[in-house]
């Protein structure tokens, strides 16, 4: 009995101990279970509202000048004088003095042309006297008639005439060579590049220098022939030149020129006064000429002098497209695709087609683009924007009243179609606003 005792109560126990350890595991709580709250990405969204925009087109060019002369003497002769603006860089006006050749030779040259026209004229007077003396000799003979002009001596007195006006002729380009030996400015203008100096001998042909006007300067701006479409140039025809030349006067488009000098931007306002006749043959591009005005003129925002061949971006006024939509550059994504979030917040990409873009704006047409006026676009770029993903859309700055996409302000979900179940599991774990009360996860077991 003792040893069967021994050998009993141990398996006992281990049965007891065996049945209670099932008892607990078989009778265990289930702990509680969660959801895991959606994830939505919050976005930047607008509603779509037709107005205008007014193009910009973007282009480049050199500034060159309106005139630009090569100074050449008429007269040949040593350089004894040139005025003080005569230096590269320097301004001078009309008509003012820019450098002086010896005069001596053409002062010559005029008292020896002088002498010459008083001789012919002494020879003309003699001429027309022995003229005069034949005829009265003609009459004194008692000859009938008229006398033969050799006779009267007119062809000698024709020529006694034409030598007295070569003379004259002489005198005339005498003088006129030593008023060439002043060689004054033919405007007012600025030294592009001096070539000579005082003491040197010049002939004719010697470039003296180069010079431009200063009045005001051009850019010639290459225009794509899609840019064309957009702007309102200022063509001249055949036949009523005064007309269009007093329409161009007021309708030219103005043209904002910006360069980087010295490490800072300056800008030019200017105009596009003339198109140019051809198209380029090599870019297939057409080129408008603008013009600025006074560009050496001081002015109160500082901007420096524009420098002749110097490059510039240009911005051209273009015409202003009526009912469209604008949107960011970023919210257009590539293949010419927006994203549209419904009232359930769902994502929809959607074509369009853009008639105008620039580095920051996308101008649909209202009207027929496939988008309607009161409708939401993402602005927000997505990189992989599924169908009927949801967001969490900012409109216009306002954020969302709620942190469930699928509701609206109200409290009641978009449609009225889904239970409270599932409106529930829908919550997002974010903090909602101080307005409404955010929903417990549901607990399970």
């Amino acid at each position: 009995m003792k040893l069967a005792a021994k050998i009993l109560f141990p398996l006992l126990v281990l049965g007891a101990a065996g049945w209670l350890t099932w008892w607990l595991i078989e009778t265990k709580p289930e702990p509680p279970q969660r959801k895991k709250p959606p994830v939505f990405t919050r976005v930047e969204a607008t509603k779509l509202t037709p107005t205008h925009f007014d193009v910009v087109l973007e282009t480049r060019g050199v500034v060159r000048p309106r005139t630009e002369t090569t100074l050449i003497p008429e007269v040949s002769g040593r350089i004894v004088e040139i005025g003080k603006n005569f230096r590269e860089g320097s301004f001078f006006e009309e008509g003012e003095l820019l450098l002086k050749i010896d005069p001596l030779n053409y002062e010559t040259a005029i008292v020896i042309a002088q002498s010459n026209l008083a001789q012919a004229r002494t020879t003309l007077a003699e001429e027309k006297a022995r003229s005069e003396q034949a005829l009265e000799n003609w009459k004194r003979l008692g000859k009938s008639g008229d006398p033969g002009d050799l006779v009267l001596r007119k062809p000698q007195l024709a020529e006694m005439e034409a030598r007295v006006a070569a003379a004259e002729a002489e005198v005339k380009r005498a003088q006129r060579d030593l008023e060439r030996t002043e060689i004054r400015a033919p405007y007012a203008g600025r030294i592009l590049e001096q070539n000579v100096d005082v003491g040197q001998y010049v002939s004719n042909g010697t470039d003296l220098a180069r010079l431009y006007a200063i009045d005001y300067v051009e850019v010639r701006l290459p225009l794509t022939n899609r840019q064309l479409a957009f702007i309102d140039l200022p063509e001249l025809y055949r036949g009523n030149f005064a007309e269009a030349a007093a329409k161009q006067e007021k309708e030219a488009p103005e043209v904002l020129l910006e360069a980087e000098i010295g490490g800072e931007k300056a800008r030019w306002e200017g105009r596009v006064v003339r198109v140019e006749g051809a198209i380029d043959e090599r870019t297939r591009q057409l080129f408008v000429v603008a013009q600025v005005d006074n560009p050496y003129q001081w002015k109160d925002d500082g901007s420096p002098p524009l420098k002749i061949g110097l490059f510039t971006d240009a911005l051209v006024e273009g015409r202003t497209l009526e009912n469209v939509f604008v949107l960011p550059r970023a919210a257009v994504r590539a293949g010419e695709e927006v994203i549209v979030i419904n009232a359930d917040n769902r994502i929809q990409r959607r074509q369009v087609n853009p008639i105008w873009s620039d580095r920051e704006h996308v101008v649909i047409p209202a009207d027929e683009a496939g988008l309607k006026t009161g409708e939401t676009v993402c602005l927000t770029p997505l990189a992989y924007p599924a169908d009927g993903a949801r967001v969490l859309p900012t409109i216009d700055g306002v954020a969302p009243p709620m942190e469930t996409p699928g509701k609206r302000p109200g409290g009641g979900p978009p449609g009225g179609g889904k239970p409270a179940e599932e409106r529930q599991d829908t919550t997002s774990n974010a903090p909602a606003p101080p307005a409404a009360t955010a929903e417990k996860p549901t607990e399970q077991g």
